[in-house]
């Protein structure tokens, strides 16, 4: 399992433009993709899921891959977020 920690900047958290782009980046992996905020865990492959966790900004969220590619697959969803400027 490989796993980072990130904090979000965007004042809108995470809402559904990015986490459509995110679902989409995590779809690509084989590997189990979770976000993690306040003891919940959501699907990163599930845009429902992802949107549900109402992570708004100064959220901490650990996000955890496990699987074959799961190096690649944090990676990946850095990027999108990055990208997305929520991190």
């Amino acid at each position: 399992m490989k796993s980072i920690i990130v904090k979000i900047v965007d004042p809108l958290g995470i809402h559904a433009r990015p986490a459509s782009r995110i679902t989409n980046e995590a779809s690509k992996y084989q590997s189990d993709i979770n976000f993690i905020v306040d003891g919940k865990i959501a699907n990163a492959k599930s845009l429902i899921n992802l949107i549900s966790l109402a992570a708004k900004e100064k959220n901490k969220i650990e996000i955890q891959a496990t699987g074959t590619d799961e190096e690649a697959a944090i990676a990946g969803i850095e990027k999108v977020m990055k990208d997305s400027k929520l991190i």
